[in-house]
């Protein structure tokens, strides 16, 4: 996935009861937890959310919060 095609994040998607970080690249596809997209994930910083520093950027890249 390019710079120029961002994808979209939530951190909650609709069914779920867990608040981690979810991604997809377009809203036709399901929410997929981030670490299944091994190329975007950042370590997070110790005691804080799991996904934060890679929601932190992808917000960077203009990927859209759901």
């Amino acid at each position: 996935m390019s710079d120029t095609l961002p994808g979209q994040m939530t951190w909650k998607p609709p069914g779920t009861t867990d608040c981690v970080l979810h991604l997809r690249h377009n809203s036709s596809e399901p929410w997929r937890y981030y670490k299944e997209f091994p190329e975007y994930v950042v370590p997070d910083p110790p005691d804080f959310s799991e996904g934060y520093a890679t929601f932190v950027a992808l917000l960077k890249k203009k990927w859209e919060t759901v």
